[in-house]
């Protein structure tokens, strides 16, 4: 058996990053809201939502924390006006070392060719260690990964950090291999998945509650249309009554996933499905200014 504990590591600091936090979309950039007729309907249902005290919850892919729209992500949490945030491993990645050093998002063209992708040890290191004590002490990846950045110099700019300290669900959804982390000698696996099926069960919970709500996938083109459709599953298998709600997916192109497994077989009982495809960059920031137009 190959073994891992032979694997090559180096600084963080010695690593060039794509993404900083000079270039992230703050609440007070003059926002232009794009003109969309699905995005004015999931602003109204969004805003409908939270007047009701339904659930409103956002699950994202790691390119929402690259093209700086966390800010805004997180104005809507402090807000309350999201009600549980449900990420793939990029996303906590990413967030991580925006929180770590300021910069995310490696050259990964370059870097895969001499083996040094992902292999930032800071990265790896941190996070697996906080996965580990999570699973000794029951708790899921979300809320292992936000007692982390809790201590980490810029924490105000992780959204898993202000969604773990206002106390709203963060939930993190992994898969065997996917994710960087994997490649480090410190990863357990068996704490990665215990802590990340700890939060299948709490995103299934608030699934659960999604009955008048809204679910709005941003970014991810596989893991979170997979896994909420099983999550949305084990919700009506034990009596949930989930039929009127509305299900978006904003992303770049059209991918099969979430147009299936998010728009399409979820709403066949009577909910509302909406398709928004623009760059994240452009479609995210217009969302946030129609929904916070009352707020």
């Amino acid at each position: 058996m190959i073994d891992f504990n032979k694997i090559k590591t180096y600084p963080l600091k010695d690593r060039k990053n794509k993404a900083s936090l000079k270039d992230f979309i703050r609440i007070d950039n003059n926002i232009e809201i794009l003109d969309s007729k699905e995005l004015r309907i999931l602003s109204d249902k969004i805003i409908e939502a939270w007047k009701n005290k339904k659930e409103v919850i956002f699950m994202m892919g790691g390119h929402i924390v690259k093209v700086g729209c966390t800010p805004l992500l997180i104005d809507l949490i402090k807000k309350n006006i999201i009600t549980h945030i449900a990420v793939n491993g990029s996303f906590s990645i990413h967030d991580f070392e925006i929180a770590l050093i300021g910069e995310t998002s490696e050259d990964v063209a370059v870097n895969i060719e001499d083996g040094s992708f992902g292999m930032a040890e800071e990265t790896g290191l941190m996070m697996n260690e906080a996965i580990k004590e999570g699973s000794l002490e029951n708790r899921g990846f979300g809320e292992s990964i936000g007692r982390l950045i809790s201590n980490l110099p810029f924490r105000e700019e992780s959204l898993i950090y202000h969604a773990w300290k206002l106390n709203i669900p963060i939930t993190v959804h992994t898969s065997i291999g996917a994710e960087i982390i994997y490649q480090h000698p410190s990863c357990d696996g068996g704490a990665i998945g215990k802590t990340s099926y700890h939060d299948f069960k709490i995103l299934t919970d608030s699934l659960s509650k999604l009955e008048g709500g809204v679910l709005v996938n941003i970014g991810s083109a596989v893991i979170m249309p997979e896994v909420f459709l099983k999550s949305f599953t084990i919700a009506r298998n034990l009596g949930f009554e989930i039929k009127k709600f509305t299900a978006a997916n904003m992303d770049m192109i059209k991918h099969y996933r979430p147009t299936v497994n998010v728009l399409q077989r979820p709403t066949s009982m009577g909910g509302i499905s909406l398709e928004i495809m623009g760059r994240h960059e452009k479609t995210i920031p217009s969302l946030y200014k129609l929904v916070t137009r009352d707020a």
